[in-house]
């Protein structure tokens, strides 16, 4: 799976399962654009790969922002060249009950996760299709698949992923163009350090494979996805989760 000469960019790429994407893209080749809502969280990435002499180049956008995601891809294709994968990974969470949940704390999490994958692969589109060539992964996550108490806001913008993936994969197939997702289980972040100590034993008891999952546990799937390999793929959802789900 090499991806020498190619650029390929990576949101939500400051920390965790971001990181460890654009990290893996670097080690095999990959020109990656590593994008954050802050530079000085994309450039810590920038730095990890450029300590292993990869190539990358950090750039900060909130990805909800319509506006700030045309002239991101627009200065990525001016700086890096057109991007032959996408990786949608941006995303956040504003956990509470429905009775309890506000306006702002559903609409930011789907503006984030929903809507922020919708701008980056629109803005994304002309230039794959002009060079007949690309890879869409998004990086959704198995409450959308299962739901879960507290998360109605997170789960509705990670389901919502999966439908925009076929879309998108039924829309753009013709032009050599595949579209994917990725449903990670349990991963060890920033993001589930705050799960409570009894749902963590739940994952690692109900799980088959007794432990909770590693951002390294997914970077190789989206690699996969993202490869010449998989060109006869798309439209699909690969869990990985241990097994969690089954």
């Amino acid at each position: 799976m090499s991806f020498d000469g190619k650029v390929v960019v990576v949101t939500g790429a400051s920390r965790g399962i971001g990181r460890e994407i654009a990290l893996s893209f670097a080690r095999q080749g990959a020109t990656v654009a590593c994008v954050a809502t802050t530079e000085a969280g994309a450039s810590g990435s920038v730095a990890a790969i450029e300590a292993e002499n990869g190539k990358a180049k950090a750039y900060a956008c909130d990805v909800s922002d319509s506006a700030a995601v045309d002239a991101l891809f627009a200065s990525i294709v001016a700086e890096l060249g057109t991007p032959a994968v996408l990786v949608n990974n941006a995303g956040i969470n504003r956990d509470t009950l429905i009775m309890r949940m506000k306006d702002e704390d559903w609409d930011r999490v789907l503006d984030v996760n929903l809507k922020g994958a919708f701008l980056c692969i629109r803005a994304v589109t002309r230039t794959m299709m002009k060079a007949r060539y690309g890879r869409i992964v998004n990086v959704s996550s198995v409450i959308g698949l299962t739901g879960a108490a507290g998360q109605a806001n997170y789960a509705a913008s990670k389901a919502g992923l999966f439908g925009l993936t076929m879309s998108v994969a039924k829309e753009l197939g013709a032009r050599g163009i595949t579209c994917n997702a990725i449903a990670p289980g349990f991963i060890e972040t920033d993001m589930t350090e705050s799960l409570p100590a009894e749902m963590r034993d739940m994952v690692v008891k109900t799980a088959p494979a007794g432990r909770l999952g590693l951002p390294a546990d997914i970077a190789p799937a989206v690699l996969f996805l993202a490869s010449e390999e998989a060109g006869y793929i798309t439209g699909q959802t690969l869990t990985v989760d241990g097994g969690l789900t089954l």
